[in-house]
């Protein structure tokens, strides 16, 4: 599953606009099934910051770039170097 939120969320920056963010809930959706995304929210969360130690990608809050480990609230998340 954790693999999956992780592809889904690359996917999902990949068919945006350049500088363009996701919700990790997108991601959530895309993997889980009926009502059962909302228990693949902390999983998502989860799936963001290790794309962020990864390099993959940054978390941003009020467009700002964010440390996704103590950010509290709704967050976006973008590929890095497309911002």
């Amino acid at each position: 599953m954790d693999r999956q939120l992780e592809d889904a969320l690359v996917q999902l920056l990949r068919e945006r606009a350049r500088g363009a963010t996701v919700c990790p809930s997108e991601a959530a959706r895309a993997v889980g099934t009926g009502e059962g995304w909302r228990e693949l929210m902390e999983p998502a969360r989860a799936a963001a910051r290790r794309l962020v130690v990864a390099g993959q990608v940054e978390v941003t809050q009020g467009g700002r770039v964010v440390d996704p480990s103590t950010a509290r609230g709704p967050v976006r998340v973008r590929l890095v170097g497309r911002g």
